[in-house]
């Protein structure tokens, strides 16, 4: 054989396994070598031309064209790895997936068709549980174009997937297998015991960009704390705002002093008495206001806005200040109060439910592209509870609630030319905004009923909107894969942020209002900064599409919750997940923290409102959580059924009042 024709052998069969070192390094010597006409270099002749080196490199080609090596070699593969020890199962058994996805790949790409749904069919039972929403995109894969024209998969194949592994290893000698893994797996070498599947977030998520570039961008610095010269801080500085604790302190000395005064008399034995009580109520006091202190030494320092925020009026500031003068301290032993909104006859169009921030004002959108306002005090003139009623079969009882007359029960918003599909109020509840199929965000005034804005700038339907936390800004989420910042007073988007691989479903802003959070089909959710247009954060963890994003009122965690019914708590400043909350077995629609950030609630489709204990959840460490088995019930504190009604949407008030609200469905 000639020297040449092994040396473009060998060249091939470096780039094949994907070692670019290698190939390079070995292109380098050819090049010396030829440039020296045959004369001594650092390749060794003898060990180029050795019968058996050749033989392996010619038959290299002709085993990758053998379909059947594919399901021969996976098999092998598999059942080596489910017959390992269970120490190191759980971890073996993350290599499958990847090899799978790629197998099932180079046979389409080679044209092994019907072979490669042979093997597709064969093992994707293996795989369904964790990864059903992959294989039914891949399910439809018919040929070579539609590997490319599918993001999904071309990300795959020209990024490395990054899977954890302990110091183990073990030889084989499937050599497409053995292909498969060097060219599109990095393994990351960790030292100590494995780790089961349900502590790695990631062994379930296969991201198209590299795991490299998510650890870089993970580590810029972001700015969680609350805003500078804030209402709450210029209340509490001013010493104008009490909490709870404090306002029953006060009561309580007074009482006590309207009872020292009667009990004065009655001799020394009463007054010692009341020493003690006292002592024992200053100490509960002090028991109660430890956690506020706990939490005020990992408190970030207050930041400046980025954006120009509106200013508040003082009649708004009275207002607000009377809420938080009333706010209600919410812990695991003080559970709030629940006030239900259901929708009824709504025949399969209700796309949406908004709640404004005093539970005042609800709104839904429907399929036939309108959206519907309901003013709860004029409901409660007109009908006994909480009932809403949304498309009915006659007009008089569409327009009328109850018998009392003729006038509607709602203000009708239209505008739109498809199905809304998101709904929002401003933090005043004097705006109204609705995102829609027809890739459009409405802005409408509640005092005026009537439409100001329509904002035009997405490609394709837009899923979610949300107000800033002051108002003015709002953000938008889109099927084009991009989510969008505007102002109101603006009909161009000031900022644009790309790259998820797929549609943003969900977004939320952070309290501090310099971040917004997209929650995205990929399974991924990103954190962006709202000045620069950033990435700043990527949080990876997620088995199926993040439907709902949540942000705690100190500004420190996240919560996301999914399709498959999962929520996870994540730490802002590290990019890490806290802990997942399981116990909903539908998709969570929609999240929400309590005003001090003590309580999380979640809604979902298996009809239910799920309250969460925040505190326990990012406290306790996983090694106590491993002993202690089931910790969902720990942090779970309270499972509140509905009668057949999906819970579309949550919002604590400011005096931490939990307004929910859903649709009935005879179909559930």
């Amino acid at each position: 054989m000639e020297e040449d024709q092994l040396e473009k052998f060998v060249v091939a069969y470096l780039k094949k396994k994907g070692f670019k070192q290698a190939e390079h390094a070995f292109q380098e010597e050819l090049q010396q070598h030829q440039s020296k006409n045959n004369s001594s270099s650092s390749i060794s002749t003898n060990s180029i031309t050795d019968p058996d080196f050749a033989k392996h490199l010619l038959s290299f080609p002709e085993l990758e064209n053998v379909p059947a090596r594919y399901q021969d070699g996976y098999s092998k593969l598999r059942s080596w790895t489910y017959s390992s020890l269970d120490l190191y199962k759980h971890e073996l058994i993350r290599v499958l997936y990847p090899v799978f996805i790629h197998c099932f790949m180079d046979l389409v790409v080679k044209g092994h068709i019907q072979e490669a749904r042979t093997f597709f069919n064969s093992f994707r039972e293996d795989h369904e549980m964790m990864h059903s929403r992959d294989l039914q995109k891949l399910e439809g894969v018919l040929s070579p174009s539609h590997l490319e024209e599918m993001e999904f998969a071309h990300s795959l194949r020209h990024n490395k997937v990054k899977i954890k592994i302990c110091q183990y290893l073990h030889k084989t000698q499937l050599t497409i297998m053995l292909g498969i893994i060097n060219e599109h797996i990095n393994f990351q070498v960790s030292p100590g015991q494995p780790i089961s599947i349900s502590d790695d977030a990631e062994v379930v998520t296969l991201i198209g960009s590299s795991q490299d570039e998510a650890t870089q961008i993970n580590q810029k610095e972001i700015h969680w704390g609350l805003l500078e010269d804030s209402l709450e801080e210029r209340l509490e500085k001013s010493g104008v705002l009490l909490s709870d604790s404090e306002k029953a302190e006060g009561e309580t000395k007074e009482g006590e002093l309207d009872e020292n005064k009667k009990r004065s008399v009655e001799g020394g034995k009463q007054g010692s008495s009341t020493k003690k009580l006292k002592k024992d109520k200053a100490a509960s006091a002090t028991g109660k206001t430890g956690r506020p202190e706990a939490n005020a030494v990992i408190t970030a320092p207050r930041v400046k806005p980025e954006l120009a925020l509106p200013v508040i009026s003082t009649a708004v500031e009275k207002s607000i200040l009377e809420d938080l003068r009333n706010r209600v301290q919410l812990s695991s032993v003080s559970l709030p109060s629940v006030n239900f909104y259901t929708f009824i006859n709504t025949h399969n169009g209700l796309n949406c439910s908004s709640i404004s921030h005093d539970g005042s004002l609800v709104a839904g959108g429907f399929s036939d592209s309108s959206l519907k306002v309901w003013d709860m005090a004029k409901l409660g003139q007109e009908a006994v509870g909480s009932v809403l009623q949304g498309e009915n079969d006659t007009t008089s009882s569409e327009h009328v609630l109850g018998s009392n007359g003729g006038k509607r029960s709602y203000t009708l918003f239209q505008g739109h030319s498809g199905p809304v599909y998101s709904a929002t109020f401003s933090p005043l509840g004097d705006f109204l905004l609705s995102s829609s199929a027809d890739s459009t965000v409405r802005l409408w005034s509640t005092t005026m009923n009537a439409n100001l804005v329509c904002y035009k700038g997405h490609n394709y339907p837009v899923w979610d909107v949300q107000f800033s936390p002051l108002g003015h800004y709002f953000a938008s989420a889109s099927h084009d894969r991009t989510a969008r910042i505007w102002s109101m007073d603006r009909i161009q988007p000031l900022r644009i942020m790309a790259g998820h691989l797929s549609d943003v479903d969900c977004v939320q802003w952070h309290v501090n209002c310099n971040y917004i959070a997209t929650g995205s089909s990929d399974k991924t959710v990103r954190l962006w900064d709202v000045q620069s247009g950033e990435c700043v954060r990527i949080f990876i963890g997620h088995r199926s599409m993040v439907l709902s994003l949540a942000m705690s009122s100190d500004g420190r965690y996240m919560a996301s919750g999914d399709e498959d019914g999962a929520i996870m708590m994540w730490d802002l400043s590290s990019g890490r997940c806290v802990t997942p909350l399981m116990g909903h077995t539908s998709c969570v629609w929609s999240l929400a923290f309590s005003c001090e950030g003590s309580l999380l609630a979640s809604g979902s489709a298996d009809c239910t409102v799920k309250l969460w204990d925040v505190t326990a959840s990012t406290k306790v460490p996983r090694t106590e959580e491993n002993k202690s088995g089931n910790t969902n019930r720990l942090r779970s504190l309270r499972t509140l059924p509905t009668k057949s009604s999906p819970v579309y949407a949550l919002r604590f008030s400011r005096r931490n009042l939990l307004f929910a609200a859903g649709v009935l469905s005879k179909s559930v």
